[in-house]
């Protein structure tokens, strides 16, 4: 019967309303506690303000389907996060399994185009089987206009998805799309055509989670993080946008910060580099004695671990950091690597985030392997990318700083804007043990055996002597100054004190053609 009194038309609407609340099917609801997992609408308030979110679009569903269920698969809305403001949708899988629709579509693209409008980030909750096979080409088109709203949003406020679910076909590129994907450990795959289809297609058999698991998925450089619930899920997104602006055009946050005094001199920082040049050390123990408290939130922490991609605070800022790891590779630059740090580097860049470099590697690894997966040209894009970024760059050597990979890590020359170096720094086109090689190989073989060993050694010392002495690269001036390790923290603040101001701009153009 049609509500006709206004009090029936009320009585109406809060029954619709209240439908909307958790509109799957009874099976659906079931299956779904059963397996201990939240409902969309909880998952967003957990992660927002309490009593802030602001739900649109809570009676949209198909349309021409009379007994359609409402939200049509997903929630969306706006509210907010430490007090400011963000756009976040969220799948419903206990409707048509969370797959994409046209009113699904188009309640996306209405937070999306209300993100563009004011100006905040946008967070997507995932947990989607894919497009609606029943919608045809609807759902085709959805996807291509949720994929047509990222661009605009790209490197103007952060977008970020939250893996909570199988994410199949078109539902993953939406998420790696954005800026940062957090996965939830054995809850979270990701993959574009799943193990059944595999099978069909090419005969191989594989396990959903081992196709597209969070872990399989991190080390194929497609997730930033993996977390062990929903609850740090939620936690790593509130410390994330700590780090990072509404839109490019927005301040970072501004954290209480240590006094210059209090920080002025680390004495435990002279004793920090090993007297072996070639032993190795974490550099994750380094990093947190670099800022101005020990929080650092590394990005990728288990892709390409030789390159550390992490976001920190000096004098109360946000800067990234992207460092070697001498455990891992000895600090070389691989294929993956190049392909982080370049990432990295256009984030920091496009939300106007300082980059400190902190330099220990022998170069790009060498290795068929390597020539295999392209570290040319992915080689090419870290060195395109830090050319690239306008923003301040300040470079710390604290040991090798050696080929390519040393212009690559914010030298002068590629654009590094101050070079500091420890006196443990070595800059050279490449180390002693193969200068050697090079440069000496025939004397050495036509030396006699016994004498090969001392030859080699005189000759490795006059070497590291001459040629890769922190003191040649200061008097030819590629280095700004030379510090004492316990002075690093203060020199680092002064540094990007000096470069708040910068202002940089390319040449008129469309825009840059990265390498292939």
């Amino acid at each position: 019967m049609t509500a006709r009194t206004t009090a029936e038309k009320i009585a109406d609407l809060r029954a619709r309303l209240e439908k909307a609340q958790d509109p799957g099917s009874e099976r659906s609801r079931a299956k779904r506690d059963a397996a201990g997992r939240t409902t969309p609408r909880q998952r967003i308030n957990a992660l927002l303000d309490e009593g802030s979110f602001v739900e649109i679009g809570a009676l949209g569903r198909t349309p021409g389907e009379e007994n359609a269920p409402y939200s049509d698969g997903v929630v969306t809305g706006y509210g907010k996060i430490d007090g400011r403001p963000v756009a976040i949708y969220a799948h419903d899988k206990t409707v048509f399994g969370g797959s994409v629709g046209v009113t699904f579509g188009k309640k996306v693209c209405e937070v999306m185009d209300m993100a563009i409008r004011i100006g905040c980030p946008v967070i997507g909750i995932q947990d989607s089987g894919g497009a609606r096979i029943q919608d045809a080409v609807t759902s085709l088109a959805m996807y291509s206009e949720i994929a047509r709203r990222q661009m605009p949003l790209s490197g103007r406020s952060p977008q970020i998805s939250i893996m909570l679910g199988k994410c199949a076909g078109g539902a993953v590129y939406a998420p790696v799309t954005t800026d940062f994907v957090i996965a939830v450990d054995e809850e979270a795959e990701m993959y574009v055509t799943g193990p059944a289809v595999i099978k069909e297609v090419t005969g191989e058999e594989i396990t959903s989670a081992e196709l597209g698991g969070a872990r399989q998925q991190e080390q194929n450089g497609n997730v930033s993080l993996v977390v062990g619930s929903e609850e740090e899920a939620f936690d790593t997104v509130r410390e994330l946008l700590d780090h990072l602006p509404l839109t490019c055009f927005d301040e970072v946050p501004t954290f209480d910060a240590p006094s210059d005094e209090e920080i002025g001199e680390d004495p435990e920082l002279d004793s920090f580099m090993p007297d072996d040049t070639n032993a190795g050390y974490d550099m994750l123990d380094l990093l947190p004695k670099l800022g101005d408290d020990e929080n650092i939130l590394e990005i990728q922490p288990n892709f390409a671990p030789n390159l550390i991609t992490a976001f920190g605070r000096i004098d109360g800022k946000t800067v990234g950091f992207v460092a070697s790891q001498p455990i891992q590779y000895a600090g070389c630059i691989d294929a993956d690597a190049a392909d982080k740090g370049a990432r990295f580097i256009r984030i920091c860049d496009a939300y106007n985030i300082p980059l400190v470099f902190v330099v220990d590697t022998p170069g790009y690894l060498p290795g068929v392997e390597q020539e295999k997966v392209g570290l040319i040209h992915r080689g090419a894009k870290l060195a395109f990318s830090v050319v690239e970024a306008t923003v301040p760059k300040v470079t710390l050597i604290v040991r090798k700083a050696y080929g390519g990979a040393y212009a690559v890590m914010g030298s002068k020359n590629l654009t590094g804007d101050i070079n500091l170096a420890w006196p443990t720094a070595q800059i050279a086109v490449m180390g002693s043990a193969a200068a050697v090689v090079m440069l000496q190989g025939k004397q050495l073989a036509a030396a006699p055996p016994e004498q090969r060993e001392y030859m080699k050694k005189l000759f490795m010392d006059f070497y590291d002597e001459n040629m890769t002495s922190p003191y040649v690269a200061a008097e030819r001036g590629y280095l700004d100054a030379m510090i004492q390790p316990r002075d690093t923290r203060l020199a680092l603040r002064r540094a990007l004190r000096q470069m708040e101001g910068k202002r940089e701009s390319d040449l008129p153009k469309k825009h840059t053609i990265m390498p292939m």
